[in-house]
């Protein structure tokens, strides 16, 4: 089975109602951790009349899975419609290759790095 890992870089008002949403996919865990960043706009606010020059960066939370890559299509599709507000900082989703997973406390690679079990 091949595998992919969909990063996805939102709005920390974001995070509570995704993390219930994602229960419906096959996905085994996820990492969430804070970040600091801006965009193509640079941080400018909405509001703002004219495009910052400076860049301001802004708090943002980034989440990580990995999934089994038939999955990927359909998980993009939600968290488009999940994420979308129409406003700037909506967010942006990150999809790559996974060539491996190991379980480093058991040694098990692959898909069996990602499945619940006695070890």
């Amino acid at each position: 089975m091949k595998f992919s890992r969909v990063e996805v870089i939102t709005g920390i008002s974001k995070i509570t109602a995704l993390q219930k949403a994602l229960g419906k996919f096959r996905i085994t865990g996820m990492t969430v951790y804070q970040v600091l960043g801006c965009g193509v706009q640079h941080g400018t606010q909405e509001f703002e009349l004219e495009e910052k020059k400076d860049i301001q960066l802004l708090p943002k939370e980034v989440v990580m899975m990995v999934l089994p890559k038939e999955d990927v299509p359909e998980l993009i599709e939600f968290l488009k419609k999940e994420l979308y507000t129409g406003h700037i900082g909506d967010g942006k989703i990150f999809v790559s290759e996974v060539t491996d997973i190991v379980r480093v406390r058991t040694g098990e690679e692959g898909e069996a790095a990602l499945i619940s079990g006695e070890k």
